[in-house]
């Protein structure tokens, strides 16, 4: 099979790593890709956000099957035009995306499904929106309504601080907002593949979505994960398919907008209650890098199972193990931060089935790696027991040489 992977993060480094392992695949081609992804597939320059572009490159080059990593491409109808020109696609139609690109559509969707999330008021209007904040106070969660690169979230302790996210939502014209009521309980991630039909829990995890150490400063993309979460014990984990994911997609088709892809709902659980966070549409990153590391050459089985409708018949096969990754990010992430640094000593990390080092914000300039974004990489280790893989994970992490990046020392310390 000839494979194209569209993204150039953490997550789609991590899906080239586990669908290279599988004998399947003979070409693997990764747009626009990473100096990571250029170790294990050929890197093509394209805009991926461009339909009518991804879909010659993909007839052009004889591609078997895409892999949609981002979410930015699913909200522009990219899976759209692929699945006109029948070319089998992992991601849902511009309109099933929504569950992700818009906060008010899901919050509709679980009103009409009766799915258990948070109390909640859409606003495109600054003024009503801080008027709401007046009348019902703090703790409540400011949300905006659409993408934002997982950092479009403020979990406001204080009416001051919800006014301050409200501001600052609103600086673009057409902007809106969706503000909450805030869930209490531990939260975990669930993910599931569709094909329209049939839906495939395919592996668990908890990200630290917070810059610092002890859980403390501002929202990130997520700087480290681990899988399985052990608060999604198995009776949970069916309420949740039960509760949460069977009536979404039956209220999806009910709309004539039929999911096929990746879902992964973001949960608050309380006592073995899942509430639903939100959705994303695609995988989640870190939580790919240490969902790939478990599932290894099996992703692409489960891949192409779902984009061409035959998850029926597909089942997961678990090792009893456990994953987890720290992401290095540059200093000064989630805000303003230097590009163009040197990272040493990748040479010396390991790179097998159960340790290897994932890159995202990285490009190679002859034989050196320079740090490109934020998040940066990702050490990412697997063991029998959650401590062997942090003590692997973060020994990865040790020996790189990158001063002017950073990254947590407690990763798993709920678990742990």
């Amino acid at each position: 099979m000839n494979i194209l992977i569209l993204g150039a993060g953490g997550r789609e480094h991590a899906m080239a790593w586990a669908v290279r392992q599988n004998p399947k695949c003979d070409r693997l081609i990764v747009a626009p890709g990473n100096a990571g992804t250029a170790q294990v597939a050929e890197n093509h320059a394209l805009n991926i956000l461009d339909g009518a572009a991804v879909t010659a490159f993909a007839q052009d080059h004889a591609i078997d099957l895409v892999l949609i990593g981002p979410e930015a491409p699913l909200a522009a109808g990219v899976a759209d035009a692929l699945r006109a020109a029948n070319i089998p696609t992992l991601g849902p139609t511009q309109a099933a995306a929504q569950l992700e690109a818009s906060k008010t559509f899901t919050k509709e969707i679980c009103d009409a499904a009766n799915i258990p999330t948070a109390g909640w008021s859409g606003f495109t209007d600054a003024a009503e929106a801080h008027a709401y904040v007046d009348a019902n106070g703090a703790p409540i969660v400011v949300k905006a309504d659409g993408l934002a690169a997982g950092k479009g979230v403020t979990v406001a302790e204080t009416a001051d601080a919800a006014h301050a996210a409200i501001d600052a939502l609103f600086t673009e014209p057409g902007a809106a907002c969706v503000l909450e009521e805030m869930l209490t309980g531990e939260e975990a991630s669930f993910f599931v593949l569709c094909d329209g039909d049939t839906a495939l829990p395919i592996g668990t995890a908890q990200d630290h979505k917070r810059a610092y150490d002890g859980d403390e400063g501002p929202n990130t993309g997520g700087m480290g994960a681990y899988s399985p979460a052990p608060v999604l014990t198995d009776t949970t984990a069916n309420r949740v398919m039960e509760e949460i994911i069977h009536p979404t997609l039956a209220e999806m088709t009910r709309r004539g907008t039929p999911f096929q892809g990746i879902l992964y709902a973001g949960l608050m659980i309380e006592n073995g209650a899942p509430k639903l966070i939100e959705y994303n549409t695609r995988l989640g990153d870190p939580e790919a890098q240490v969902l790939m590391m478990r599932l290894g050459a099996q992703a692409l089985d489960l891949f192409q199972a779902a984009a061409e409708g035959r998850l029926l018949d597909a089942k997961v096969n678990w090792a009893d193990d456990r994953a987890l990754c720290v992401v290095l990010a540059a200093e000064g992430y989630p805000g303003a931060y230097d590009k163009g640094t040197q990272i040493r000593g990748l040479e010396t990390c390991p790179d097998t089935s159960t340790e290897t080092v994932f890159h995202a914000g990285t490009t190679a300039e002859g034989d050196r790696i320079l740090a490109t974004g934020g998040r940066v990489l990702t050490a990412t280790a697997r063991a029998s027991t959650l401590q062997e893989a942090h003590d692997r994970a973060y020994a990865l992490a040790e020996k790189i040489d990158w001063p002017e990046g950073r990254y947590r020392t407690d990763i798993g310390h709920r678990a742990l």
